[in-house]
């Protein structure tokens, strides 16, 4: 099935497993497979597309199902990133050091959120909390690694084989079996609220955020709602006072431009400075 799509049948191999990415031995068993299988190196591109949403209120959630829902939705994430982390970060060994100079292409991790991480909506109480974690999880990554990559950039002896990007992707609503098992046990007041919302197809999903991770961008929308909810920085949370949290939003998301790019600098040029614990 794999193979009568790839793009390049003689160049391109396929492999599956089967994991329960909820269990953190899991991940570490799949990014060590892989590696077997791709004779001794690591992928070069991880995605954490693992999830499920279950939108119901709040106190008609049962806690079991609470807790799954951050299992599936944050926890197999964080381990397949935690797995990747620990292999990507390793001194690049003897045979490979060769190749691990500054202009070698990056690896990429993605996670897949949803545009639930920057409104709250009724009913999306289970699904909503793990989601926006991820997108925490990635934000904080992308801070840290900025260690990693600028210590590698003075210790090109020592230092991992390759730079690590981070990537969150942050669909909206996509039709499925998983939507419409989701519309079945979905309160009316969600559906209210999520009514004339656009919904695309997975293939639509998956081309817009490949065109917009090939372009560059960290956090990913795929659709026009989705990017007008990511470019609103109080996104769906009630304004104390509309007047002045509004111009306050406008003057922050200026500086940003500048607080960002002077933090992770900050954090690269300590790598760049300072020895850096890598994994055994």
């Amino acid at each position: 099935m794999f193979q009568a799509a790839a793009k390049n049948p003689q160049g391109q191999r396929f492999h599956t497993m089967s994991a329960d990415v909820t269990r953190p031995e899991e991940n570490t068993r799949i990014i060590a497979e892989v590696t077997a299988w791709n004779d001794g190196t690591p992928p070069d591109i991880v995605w954490a597309n693992a999830g499920s949403s279950h939108p119901t209120l709040f106190l008609d959630t049962d806690v079991d199902t609470l807790r799954s829902q951050m299992d599936i939705n944050y926890w197999a994430a964080a381990y397949l990133a935690h797995a990747t982390l620990q292999a990507w970060m390793k001194p690049a060994t003897s045979d490979r050091r060769a190749s691990s100079t500054p202009s070698k292409p990056a690896r990429h991790l993605i996670m897949t959120s949803s545009t639930v991480c920057f409104v709250g909506v009724a009913g999306y109480a289970p699904y909503a909390p793990a989601k926006s974690a991820m997108r925490s999880l990635a934000d904080t990554l992308r801070s840290e690694l900025n260690l990693y990559n600028g210590f590698r950039r003075s210790n090109p002896d020592r230092g991992p084989e390759a730079d690590v990007k981070v990537h969150c992707v942050v669909p909206g609503t996509i039709k499925s079996p998983g939507l419409e098992d989701e519309e079945r046990v979905k309160h009316e007041v969600t559906k209210v609220l999520e009514k004339g919302d656009p919904a695309q197809t997975e293939d639509e999903v998956a081309a817009a955020a490949v065109k917009g991770l090939e372009a560059g961008g960290y956090l990913v929308s795929t659709q026009l709602l989705g990017h007008a909810m990511r470019a609103g920085a109080l996104g769906g949370s009630p304004r104390n006072n509309w007047l002045v949290d509004t111009l306050f939003s406008w003057v922050v998301s200026i500086a940003w431009l500048f607080i960002g790019p002077d933090m992770e600098g900050k954090v690269f040029d300590y790598g760049k400075k300072h020895d850096v614990k890598l994994p055994s």
